[in-house]
């Protein structure tokens, strides 16, 4: 439509096709360094955190064994599962396994006195900042679809992931880093792999940036030494002049805007990202705190003091995976496999909450811990435990949470959960609740019908919350 000799475009690309040189001029700004600033998105109420990091234990840790002590369970130890168990049992075909008693030693911590094994001496230091929930459910009994549904709310993949959503809701607070950053402890391929955190049916420009460890975090990222700036600048040149064409070709595609933004945002962290991802400026002290003075806990803990730093330039949602690969699926030896994992990964989460709570971040910050489910009560192998998406155990820390608390219970066994279960959705309803997203009001219209990071279900669990 038009008035006088003023057009009205009648969409953001239109308007942007009309505005000076077009569409690719606008990114060659971007690329050639120039600033610029744009707004967040507006919080549906007021947040109480700013970041998430999500610790995620690929696998699937035994709550039985970390945090929900069950004495009844080493009572029947060896013994068959009572009947009113085996509906279930029976179609995992563990009907016959013997209960598999708990070998850790148990106490209470802190003036709440959560119950924490010896498995985590480190973060029972933490106990008073530490909301457990032992009354977790999922749906997905394989891995596939229990990592799956862990970070997009679905069984199925396809859908935005957890981080993909809070980027899309609430931008980023730091134009020169990415919104959502992925990190794991090897390099051995997570189940899914990027799908884990893909932005789905949305843009691409929401989906979370990998970085991988090692000397170079960013691949690619720093302009190579043999090609001065001003290669560079003709070469971002030509590629504007390539965009713009193919813009005014395909005005409904919305890959080149997504690509483009990849491009703006990739220059915007050559100078951004290093300083971000350089832990040379820390001191040796921060450095022990995290774990890094040691080999079992120097991955790890590199990974988390990277997102701590990560958390106060504004990075919105940072998640770190643990056991990579589903290094927690102890179907077997399980002393042997959670004793390593716990061990690489107690200090350096314990320094995370003491660092962030030190320098006055906690209070802004969500931390999250969990697998896609917990173990069973009875033995697999003789020595492991099968998969277990009934009744679990997560916790959450800072970001408004209230520690030093217990939420839910799972049955004298462990396998169920019974008071004040909190599914997946419930789950993340919380986290986003947190962050000042409802997750009702939160939409995306994909092929005209509403989405919702939730599926349209859950709620936050108030009860959390200080």
């Amino acid at each position: 439509m038009s008035c006088g000799n003023i057009v009205h475009p009648t969409s953001r690309r239109a308007f942007l096709q009309q505005a000076g040189t077009g569409f690719g001029s606008l990114a060659l700004s971007w690329l050639l360094g120039q600033s610029s600033s744009t707004a967040s998105p507006a919080p549906h109420f007021a947040p109480k955190a700013r970041s998430v990091i999500f610790l995620f234990m690929e696998g699937g840790p035994s709550h039985i064994d970390l945090f929900d002590p069950k004495p009844e369970l080493n009572r029947l130890a060896g013994s068959k599962i009572p009947d009113s168990f085996r509906r279930v049992i029976t179609a995992m075909g563990e009907f016959n396994s013997p209960l598999l008693g708990c070998r850790r030693k148990w106490q209470q911590h802190g003036q709440s006195g959560l119950w924490i094994s010896d498995w985590l001496p480190h973060l029972a230091s933490c106990a008073d900042d530490l909301a457990v929930i032992r009354s977790c459910k999922a749906d997905g009994v394989n891995h596939s679809s229990g990592v799956c549904q862990m970070n997009t709310g679905s069984t199925l993949g396809g859908r935005p992931s957890l981080g993909s959503w809070v980027s899309y809701a609430l931008g980023s607070e730091n134009a020169d880093l990415p919104a959502f950053v992925v990190m794991q402890d090897n390099p051995t391929p997570v189940i899914n792999g990027p799908r884990n955190w893909s932005a789905g049916f949305m843009p691409a420009a929401w989906q979370g940036i990998r970085i991988t460890p090692g000397a170079e975090p960013i691949p690619n990222l720093k302009r190579p030494a043999s090609v001065p700036q001003s290669r560079q600048d003709a070469t971002l040149g030509y590629l504007n002049r390539i965009n713009q064409r193919f813009a005014a070709d395909h005005p409904e595609n919305s890959e080149l805007e997504a690509r483009i933004h990849s491009y703006e945002l990739a220059a915007r962290m050559q100078s951004a990202a290093p300083d971000c991802i350089d832990l040379t400026s820390e001191s040796l002290a921060t450095k022990a705190l995290y774990g890094m003075d040691h080999k079992d806990t120097e991955t790890f803990g590199r990974m988390c003091l990277m997102a701590r730093r990560m958390a106060e330039r504004g990075v919105r949602f940072i998640q770190l995976y643990s056991g990579a690969g589903s290094k927690w699926d102890a179907h077997s030896r399980m002393e042997e496999n959670h004793s390593s994992l716990c061990r690489g990964t107690d200090k350096p989460i314990a320094g995370l909450l003491k660092d962030l709570k030190a320098r006055g971040l906690l209070d802004s910050t969500l931390v999250v811990w969990g697998g896609e489910f917990g173990r069973t009560p009875q033995s697999e192998k003789g020595d492991g435990r099968d998969h277990n998406p009934w009744g679990f155990t997560m916790w959450m820390a800072g970001g408004g949470i209230k520690g030093g608390q217990t939420i839910g219970s799972t049955d004298d066994l462990g396998l169920f959960a019974t008071e004040d279960p909190l599914h997946v959705h419930d789950l993340h309803a919380s986290i986003l609740h947190a962050m000042g997203v409802d997750n009702m009001d939160l939409v995306y219209r994909y092929k005209g019908r509403p989405e919702r990071p939730t599926l349209n279900e859950g709620s936050a669990f108030k009860k959390l919350f200080a």
